[in-house]
Order: structure tokens, then C-alpha cells, then sequence
């Protein structure tokens, strides 16, 4: 295998080392029963306990109806913002293949 190839395998298992270490710290770092609650709530749990007297600077524009409405939105900017990365993503590993293409069409010696 070629060093580009072992650099890529080592940045991916750095990736997973990073990620795992993350999800087990933040683990046991947190209360279990605030666990899989919104980085927003815990913020706001926070701020109540220490400053119970905090007012908020304003209120939001825009108020979903229920949770699950409010789930349904973060799952389509999820999504929108995924289709916009993978669009990025394809069109950039389009660019190089045919850049690789047209490099060695341009290097085959003519017969």
C-alpha cells in the first residue's frame, strides 16, 4: 500500500479513537436522565440552577406547535444539510477524477 493510502487509514482510525473517546467521556459526564436531551435544554437547566433570577434577552420568532414538529424540522435541515455535503463531496471527486482522466490522456504517447 502507498503512504497516501496508510495516511487515509490512520486519519479514519483517528477519526473513530476521537469519536469513541467523545460519546465515552460526554458518557460519564452527564446525568443519565439528561442524556439524550438537546445541548438548548441543558444550556437553559444550567443557566436556571445557577442564576434563578436570569431573564432572557428575547423570545424566539418562531415557536414549533409540538416536539414532534419541532423533531420533523431538525430532521429536514439534517437532511438538507447532508444532500448539500454529499453534493459538495460527489462534485469534488468528479473534478479530480476527470482531472486524473485528462492527465493521462495527456501523458499516453500518440501512436
Amino acid at each position: 500500500m502507498s503512504k497516501k493510502t496508510w495516511t487515509t487509514i490512520a486519519l479514519i482510525a483517528a477519526l473513530v479513537i476521537i469519536f469513541g473517546v467523545s460519546f465515552v467521556v460526554g458518557g460519564l459526564h452527564t446525568n443519565p436522565d439528561e442524556r439524550f436531551t438537546g445541548t438548548d435544554s441543558v444550556a437553559t437547566s444550567t443557566i436556571q440552577e445557577s442564576h434563578p433570577d436570569y431573564q432572557p434577552w428575547f423570545e424566539p420568532f418562531f415557536q414549533p406547535a409540538s416536539g414532534e414538529v419541532e423533531s420533523g424540522l431538525f430532521a429536514l435541515q439534517a437532511a438538507i444539510g447532508g444532500t448539500v455535503l454529499g453534493f459538495a463531496i460527489g462534485g469534488l471527486w468528479g473534478r479530480r477524477r476527470g482531472e486524473r482522466t485528462a492527465l493521462a490522456a495527456a501523458t499516453e504517447p500518440t501512436p
